[in-house]
């Protein structure tokens, strides 16, 4: 499992690495006689750009960390990183409008809906014993018995790739280290753009690489490297292809509306699950954004991608 961790990090390393060095496009003004000026000047955007960035995480200051980030906030305090997240966010549109979007439609409209419904199913029946765990560390132990029947009545009848549990009200809610840490009180942080997967916070960022990644079963099911970066391959095109009738709805700054949706969502989540008020300081004022939103379903990113942003290749 930490071979495929540590190639996932690599991963992501290898697509950030582009957007810190961005924008770096030398003038189309200059004549062939001033070329090297025009390299001398591309180096200085590249060490400015990288100068940017450093010092944009040296700014984040430890009262920053103990934020949790909320829609409603003045950017300065749920988006300090702005400027470096916006060119992560523009990597990942990228990406998703060159890759997997194509990918995405082409897999929904040549695969039979019973298939991918198959594939949607046996995603997240492997999701469930972590989800139980989460749940009993969130101090619902009713709730984690119900997830493990539920996986239990799933992989019995069908390995997965039905859903009959549901039709005895064992129904799913997707949990994640993220979800239990915000129970417990840990604050979320600033929010961040993280290459390929997508929105998050310094507390969900952690709690994925540091946790979940560990946590997926199928690490160690499909121990064979190519069967399991196919398999991954597969859960993201999957969980992309839900979201394709929504790539048109969110108007104007995108990254902005986005960022918003997200810290409402996580808000409200980790709200409902302390048995808090789910719509108390933590609601933009702007009626653009329906509480409908925020539902138990899963969306499904991103992101992951132009939702979740992004494709959601690892949870």
């Amino acid at each position: 499992m930490s071979t495929h961790f540590f190639k996932y990090l690599l991963c992501s390393a290898v697509c950030y690495s582009p957007f810190v060095f961005a924008n770096t496009t030398t003038t189309t003004e200059a004549s062939t006689q001033d070329q090297a000026p025009i390299v001398d000047q591309t180096e200085a955007k590249t060490t400015h750009h990288r100068s940017k960035t450093i010092e944009a995480l040296k700014n984040i200051h430890t009262e920053q960390l103990k934020v949790d980030a909320k829609a409603n906030q003045p950017e300065a305090i749920k988006d300090p990183l702005q400027p470096l997240n916006r060119k992560i966010y523009s990597f990942n549109t990228t990406l998703d409008k060159a890759i997997v979007r194509p990918v995405a439609v082409q897999y929904k409209e040549k695969i039979p809906e019973q298939a991918r419904g198959g594939v949607a199913n046996f995603r997240n029946n492997m999701r469930d014993p972590w989800n139980a765990v989460n749940q009993l560390l969130q101090g619902n132990p009713k709730q984690a018995a119900q997830t493990l029947g539920r996986f239990t009545v799933n992989t019995v009848t069908s390995l997965g790739f039905a859903d009959p549990a549901k039709r005895i009200d064992l129904n799913s809610e997707r949990e994640t280290f993220g979800n239990t840490l915000g129970v417990w009180g840990v604050p979320s942080g600033p929010y961040i753009v993280l290459p390929i997967v997508g929105p998050s916070t310094f507390r969900d960022g952690f709690a994925m690489l540091a946790v979940d990644t560990f946590a997926r079963p199928q690490g160690y099911i499909f121990e064979d490297d190519k069967i399991y970066w196919s398999y991954n391959a597969v859960e993201g095109i999957d969980a992309r292809a839900q979201f394709l009738e929504l790539d048109s709805i969110v108007q104007g700054d995108q990254y902005a509306a986005l960022r918003d949706v997200y810290l409402q969502r996580r808000n409200y989540e980790i709200a409902t699950r302390r048995g808090e008020d789910a719509s108390a300081d933590m609601f933009m004022e702007d009626d653009s954004f329906s509480d409908d939103v925020f539902t138990d379903e899963e969306p499904s990113t991103t992101e992951t991608s132009e939702s979740n942003e992004t494709l959601p290749v690892s949870e």
